[in-house]
């Protein structure tokens, strides 16, 4: 079942199953037909956010095991709603024993049976890490741990645990041999002197054939067992050998030695970044990267999933980070397969201009791409040149979006990225081996090339797939784009290497062999982290111009989007992808919706914006603790504080560090700097001290706080009405001034939302008014909006969904002020189109306001069937300064039209006579959402 409209809620400890179910009546009479839920399969102990996933066969304990989703389940289906869920099948979580399949591979090594399932790197060129996964827990160099007797070995009955501070780790069988001989000497046991003989004829690690890896696991088991009875039943055994386990951890050498022979090689923490052994998500080393490419994994990842879907419980799927995974394709269509085809979006950035690639069978994205464009839609381009001047002139910041895009995507290859270069330059050295014609390069100039292709790439990644011999015309333009950008920077890069790697990456090559094959997969496979770490986990922290821009899938560069822009995507989407998510604000947005319409706001008075944020940043010069202050994180905190204005101290501090370490310029998660972090946060306790300061900021943006209101509504109502699957993240029904995460993810108060939604049902315009324009209101016209505008949804599923009824087309708007209105129609007859020919009779044109659009040609005379259109404002300080809409007109289609928010109506002729008024329709409330009713 496609869902009509979704609802996000963020599950976690606090919020688990139970918490969920008591909202299942409030999300049904706000409107939605489906709760939308967090990643709920088991994640590590204390995971907020579920994307940690330890063990894919059961739903979390932390949120109520199986009993509690059960009650879920029944809750959502008593109040008619559907259920999509958040699958996660990139990766998984190693942080300890929870993950029993990493724990077996640690103990066993590539014998184990779950080797396969992660993307490991058993044979790198470093002869020292063959076979053994780099665990870079330490928090210092491996020998200074040792000789401070950090790192002990215990036992936990028959087992034995490598441990450091809170990191465990299971001993490797084989390596206790020597361990129990000489507790065996100690009591003189026989028969535990059998058993370490029997530990020390283990198959070994690298022993990977289905006999070997059978017998190391089933003889592990048996003497494990007879170990277990023989310290149960042998109190001196026992304490033979806890008393060589004892002298073990006091013998550095010997502990040492054991250490040497696990499977693992525990490691500073730092080497980390330049030698891990393992595709990791992103730059966690916590959370290993799948190869949910093999039939086996996908199985095994997705079993419960599948069965949830089989049995109705799981209606739709939202799939995370699927530019991780080595055939994205190859996985959806998978997918597809295997549940029957159903409701599936993924979670693609899509740069601007980038298109979902034709061929996946999903519905279509999670929204990133119509968040940035609705968005854009209210930042005033005129504004561009005004306010890039001063963010340098007061930030003393490089302006050059480019250069500063390119630094931050450099840095992320360079340092976050360095071990998943090298580990791609350790393939490509092999690769080029057996090509005559490239042997002699050397190993550095190929990390070089690599390295320099990963950060010119102009998107997160190509989709070519080398098993099926599939190369789309846009992979080409990419890399095309991507070599030319190297060649243009890099002239130390040879020309013919970077033919040959275009060729290599294009699937151009005659008699490709399979190891160049894995190298083009496993290429795409680290051009998206690049990417978003590059870019949003960096440069949106480090060019902070205008906030209301640097979102997730947003163009720095790109200072406003035009209403035909928006017009062209919508209807782009509902051609290709009528039924893809829209969204404004997730839990991974840099901030919430609400903050960046205000912000888009400074984009009309720019001039007055640096003129205060000047005065701000001068007067709060003395508050920065031992000389100069950081004016990047003035300008950042002064943008902030407006943005999401009222804000606590404890908020700005919290989202100002996050900030700041993201930017990786003055202090970095990896890299503190105590002195700048402390400064930091005297500083924003010293400006939330300044009481004239205060009022100088909440004097500044109290003539903000309507428009921005204004704005966004009109965003909310653009998304809602939008072609696509409108998702309301938590909360977000009310005004909602949140920063990024954990600000995003706070509790919510469904209980007093309940109670306002009863009341607003009733509300009449003028009411609705007055709450907009109340400072203290919590959003009473934001949830009547929003709730009419799902409840429309439900009543007339076919005007918004992708069948014939389904049209969309934009309305055109002649007069005064016809630039800041932007409207569309839904319904079967929008599907022609809207003309914009010049009206004659109408109001508007006898009023002298020059061309009117006329009716439309594609609507036909007499037909006043079901429709639904919206109208809005947009560059609204704008549209005050030239004195309102005057005589500005909308060519509504003919029939009787109703406002669902205030109840007022409009009977628009089919003549191309009299046109309603933008002033009428948005005189009670500052939009319109309007149905025609025969």
């Amino acid at each position: 079942m496609t869902p009509r409209a979704t609802y996000r809620l963020q599950l976690h400890p606090g919020f688990g199953f139970d918490a969920a179910a008591a909202v299942a009546d409030y999300l049904a009479d706000l409107g939605v037909s489906h709760a939308y839920l967090s990643p709920v399969l088991q994640a590590a102990p204390g995971s907020t956010h579920g994307y940690d996933v330890v063990d894919p066969g059961r739903p979390s304990d932390e949120l109520g095991g199986a009993a509690g989703h059960a009650r879920l389940v029944a809750a959502l289906g008593a109040a008619g709603l559907g259920q999509v869920l958040d699958i996660v099948p990139n990766h998984m979580a190693i942080t300890g024993p929870e993950n029993r399949w990493w724990w077996d591979v640690l103990e066993h090594g590539p014998s184990s049976p779950w080797a396969g399932h992660f993307d490991v790197t058993w044979h790198p060129p470093e002869e020292r890490l063959r076979n053994t996964v780099l665990m870079p827990i330490l928090g210092d160099h491996y020998g200074r741990v040792l000789d401070r007797g950090e790192v002990t070995v215990e036992r936990a009955g028959a087992r034995f645990l490598v441990r450091y501070f809170e990191h465990v780790l299971p001993v490797a069988p084989p390596s206790l041999a020597g361990l129990l001989a000489d507790a065996a000497a100690r009591a003189g046991d026989d028969d535990l002197d059998f058993v370490a003989r029997a530990y020390r004829r283990l198959p070994a690690a690298t022993r990977t054939d289905p006999a070997g890896v059978d017998e190391r696991h089933r003889d592990t088991r048996v003497l494990r067992g007879q170990l277990a009875r023989l310290l149960d039943e042998r109190p001196a055994t026992r304490a033979a050998l806890d008393a060589a386990l004892g002298e073990l951890d006091a013998d550095v050498d010997a502990l040492d030695a054991l250490l040497d022979r696990q499977n693992y090689r525990i490691a500073h923490w730092r080497t980390g970044g330049r030698e891990l052994g393992y595709r990791r998500f992103f730059d966690i080393n916590t959370l290993i990267g799948l190869r949910v490419e093999d039939p086996t994994v996908f199985d095994d990842t997705h079993r419960l999933i599948l069965r949830w879907v089989r049995d109705g419980v799981v209606d739709g799927l939202r799939v995370d980070h699927p530019d991780g995974l080595l055939d994205p394709e190859q996985y959806a269509r998978r997918l597809a397969r295997a549940t029957g085809g159903v409701w599936t979006v993924v979670e693609k950035v899509l740069e601007p201009g980038e298109e979902l690639p034709g061929g996946w069978p999903v519905a279509g994205t999670t929204g990133y791409d119509r968040l940035n464009l609705i968005g854009g839609l209210f930042v005033d381009p005129a504004g561009e040149g005004p306010t890039t001047a001063a963010y340098g002139r007061l930030t003393g910041a490089d302006t050059d979006v480019a250069a500063v895009v390119h630094a931050a995507r450099t840095h992320a290859v360079t340092e976050v990225l360095a071990a998943d270069v090298t580990r791609l330059t350790a393939l490509l050295v092999d690769v080029c081996e057996q090509r005559r014609h490239q042997r002699d390069r050397t190993r550095h100039e190929l990390h070089e090339a690599v390295r320099a292709l990963v950060v010119a790439f102009p998107v997160y990644r190509t989709y070519v797939r080398a098993a099926a011999g599939v190369v789309r015309p846009e992979d080409e333009a990419v890399v095309g784009r991507a070599v030319a950008a190297v060649a243009a920077e890099r002239p130390d890069v040879e020309p013919s290497l970077l033919d040959f790697l275009a060729d290599l990456l294009l699937l151009r090559l005659p008699d490709r062999t399979a190891l160049e094959d894995e190298w083009v997969m496993r290429f795409q496979q680290l051009t998206g982290p690049a990417m978003a770490k590059g870019v949003e986990d960096t440069a949106l922290y480090r060019f902070t111009r205008l906030l209301a821009l640097n979102e997730v899938g947003g163009d720095l560069a790109r200072f406003g989007v035009g209403a035909d822009d928006l017009h062209a995507a919508n209807l782009r989407a509902q051609e290709r992808w009528p039924v893809g998510m829209t969204t404004l604000s997730t839990h991974d947005t840099k901030r919430s919706a609400d903050v960046r319409a205000r912000l888009a706001l400074l984009s009309e008075v720019p001039d007055a914006w640096a003129a205060a944020c000047g005065r701000w940043m001068a007067s709060s010069c003395r508050h920065w603790p031992g000389g100069e202050p950081d004016r990047h994180t003035q300008h950042l905190l002064f943008q902030t504080m407006v943005g999401a204005w009222p804000l606590t101290p404890q908020r700005a501090a919290a989202y100002l560090e996050k900030a700041t370490r993201e930017a990786k310029v003055r202090t970095s998660w990896t890299e503190p700097d105590a002195a700048f972090d402390a400064a930091r946060d005297a500083f924003v306790a010293a400006v939330f001290g300044d009481d004239a300061l205060l009022g100088d900021v909440a004097g500044f943006v109290a003539p903000l706080v309507e428009p921005g209101r204004v704005t966004a509504l009109a965003q909310a109502l653009l998304q809602l009405a939008a072609p696509g699957v409108p998702d309301t993240y938590q909360g977000t029904e009310l005004w909602d001034l949140s920063l990024v995460d954990p600000d995003n993810r706070r509790p919510v108060d469904f209980d007093g939302r309940r109670a306002l939604l009863a009341e607003v049902v009733g509300l009449d315009g003028p009411a609705l008014a007055a709450a907009l324009a109340d400072p203290g209101d919590p959003g009473r016209t934001k949830l009547r909006l929003v709730r009419e505008a799902l409840h429309v949804r439900r009543r007339h599923p076919d005007l918004f969904g992708p069948g014939p009824a389904g049209g969309y087309a934009p309305l055109r708007f002649g007069g005064p002020a016809a630039s800041h209105a932007v409207g569309f129609v839904r319904g079967p007859l929008a599907a022609a189109g809207a003309g914009s020919a010049g009206a004659r009779g109408s109001r508007a044109a006898r009023a002298g306001a020059g061309d009117v659009p006329a009716v439309a040609p594609g609507w036909r005379r007499g037909d006043t069937g079901p429709a639904v259109a919206v109208v809005v404002p947009r560059l609204v300080l704008g549209l005050a300064a030239r004195g309102g809409w005057g005589v500005t007109s909308v060519a509504l289609p003919p029939g009787c039209w109703t406002d669902l928010l205030t109840g007022a109506t409009w009977e628009v002729p089919g003549d191309g006579g009299d046109l309603p008024l933008v002033a009428d329709l948005l005189g009670a409330l500052p939009v319109c959402l309007l149905e025609r009713t025969p």
